[in-house]
């Protein structure tokens, strides 16, 4: 199991289990597409720390950058992600009053 940090949350990677499928069990927010590393849609910035591919990935993945759908932590790994909640925009998390 390797630790796992982002901007809101640090959680273990259950066995198995690639980063993408642990983002997504506690509540992040993760663009994807293929889950295979074709697409690329995952990519998501490094602030520290290394992964292991489970799969070479056929998309591009830029230096700093990681495709978490097809790899695991091989340490303690610190991404930019934030929860759902924490990328919606404040004027949109405040219910309207149409007045009605």
């Amino acid at each position: 199991m390797s630790l796992v940090i982002t901007r809101s949350k640090s959680f273990n990677l259950q066995t198995g289990e690639t980063l993408l499928e642990g983002l997504e069990r506690t509540g992040h927010q993760v663009e994807y597409q293929c889950r295979s590393g074709y697409c690329g849609s995952c990519r998501t910035r490094v602030i520290s720390g290394e992964v292991q591919y489970l799969t070479e990935p056929l998309a591009y993945v830029f230096s700093g950058e990681v495709l978490p759908c097809c790899c695991v932590p091989v340490d303690t790994l610190s991404i930019d992600i934030a929860t759902e909640k924490e990328d919606t925009p404040s004027y949109l998390a405040v219910e309207p009053d149409f007045g009605f």
